[in-house]
Parts: structure tokens; sequence; C-alpha cells
């Protein structure tokens, strides 16, 4: 074996499931797209529903089957959603309908779908495509995603490793939390320009400086194309870059968690 086809075996054994379908469900759209795990190539044209309202778990259950449907898909799922998923399990809902907490969430999309399907934190999801394929790749010490948009995603990673579910945009700040004070919802919402509102998004930077002292920011979300726009008025220490996945980080992430579930679920003999 030559060392390119030994380095490609290496590649497969960590990344066992190099394509998967990968979702990300958001307040308004659910996008998908199938995802080279190995590359973050994405294998297929973003396809997008409207997020069914309210968000209960038969609505959303429903129009992730749809979006399954569309791909003509019989894999592996990856899907990244609004809330804390604990083991397969919803604990949380800011986003969607509160009928969701305590729901087996993988349990119940893959049972839908008829395909083995592993839900992750939102967050986390674009954390982890860009700590694997984009900005954080190589970084040591401790690196903070923060997606900003309707509200403000957080995933923490040290030397590498996730540390899951934080949700520091729920954190009490400012007689408010850090979400309620700085998303890029309350930009629009209250009419800010770009200077009173890059003003606001540096005092939560500090306060997550402050408590975490990252190595690196990166900055997700659609904000984080229209870093132009506020980065002068930020002047935290900590380095800031912009997401290099932009709103792909979320489906690409969410395949990344399934293909490594998958891998851990087939090792331990379980699924």
């Amino acid at each position: 074996m030559n060392n390119k086809t030994f380095e490609g075996f290496l590649k497969q054994i960590t990344y066992p499931s190099m394509e998967v379908l990968g979702i990300d469900v958001g307040g308004s759209g659910i996008k998908g797209a199938l995802v080279n795990t190995l590359t973050a190539e994405l294998l297929s044209e973003r396809h997008r529903i409207d997020t069914p309202q309210p968000a209960t778990p038969q609505a959303l259950a429903a129009t992730i089957y749809d979006l399954i449907q569309h791909f003509n898909w019989k894999g592996l799922v990856g899907v990244g959603f609004p809330a804390v998923v604990q083991h397969g399990m919803v604990h949380s809902a800011a986003n969607i309908d509160d009928s969701w907490i305590g729901i087996p969430i993988d349990d119940m999309l893959s049972e839908r779908s008829g395909c083995k399907v592993f839900a992750v934190n939102d967050a986390d999801a674009a954390g982890l495509a860009e700590m694997h394929h984009g900005a954080g790749k190589g970084v040591d010490g401790l690196v903070m995603m923060i997606t900003v948009g309707t509200g403000i995603g957080t995933a923490l990673f040290n030397q590498g490793v996730l540390m899951p579910n934080t949700e520091l945009g729920h954190l009490e700040f400012k007689k408010k939390t850090v979400e309620r004070y700085s998303s890029d919802s309350v930009r629009k919402k209250a009419e800010l320009n770009w200077k009173q509102w890059g003003k606001r998004f540096n005092e939560s930077l500090k306060y997550y400086e402050k408590i975490f002292n990252p190595d690196l920011f990166i900055i997700g979300g659609g904000t984080s194309k229209k870093m132009e726009k506020f980065s002068e008025f930020v002047t935290v220490k900590t380095p800031m870059v912009p997401a290099q996945l932009l709103n792909n980080a979320g489906l690409i992430g969410a395949a990344l968690f399934a293909s490594f579930k998958d891998k851990k679920k087939r090792a331990q003999g379980t699924f």
C-alpha cells in the first residue's frame, strides 16, 4: 500500500460515513444537503423548506421527513437542532415549541424516516464544522464559536474537544441575556445601526472573554458575512475571525456529528 492509499485508508477510519445528509433546523427555515464529511464539500444543491409554525414535534418531524424524501435518501442523517440535545433526548426549547422537551429526537426521526438519524445542538454542529474544516482547524487552546442570528448560539472547544450544549447566549447579562441584548434580531427590532450594535456585541464578547479567556472567537451565522460593518467597534484582546463555512456550517457539522456517532455506535455494537 503506497502512502497516498494509506492516508486515504486512515481518513476513512476517521470519517466512516463520508456521504451523509446534513440538515440544519432554524427558526424560519430548515435546509439540507448531501455532504462529503471528508472534505466538507456539498454533494448536492441545498434545499430549504419553511419551518412549520408552531414547530411541534409532529409538524417538525413531518417537515424533516419531507426534506429527506426530497433527496430520496436512505442513508445516515445528521440534524442540527435549536435545543440542548443529550444522548438523543431534547432538554430545552428556545426557538421551537415547548412540547419538544423530553422527546427522544433520534428515535423519533429515525422511526419516521427509516434512516439512522442523529441530532445535535445547532451551534455545536456549526462549531464542529469550523473546527474540522474551517476557521478553527489546527487551533490549540480554547476556541469559542458564536453564531449570531435570530438568537445567539455558542460552541466551546478545548484542545479541539467539544464541550456540548453550552448555550451561553442564555447567560444573564445587562438585566437580560446575552441573546436578548446583542443578537441580530435585537439589532433589527431596535433599529440599531452597525456602530450601535457593534458596541453592544463588543460588550458581550468582553463578558465571554472575562469568564473563559478564549484563544479565538469564531463568528458564525448570517452576521459573519457583515463583519466589516462592525469589527472596528470590537476591542476585545481575543482574536476574532469570521466562520469560513458561513451558512453551510450547521448542516456540514450535523453530517459530521452523525458520522462520528455512527462510528461510535458501530464500535460498541449498539446500533
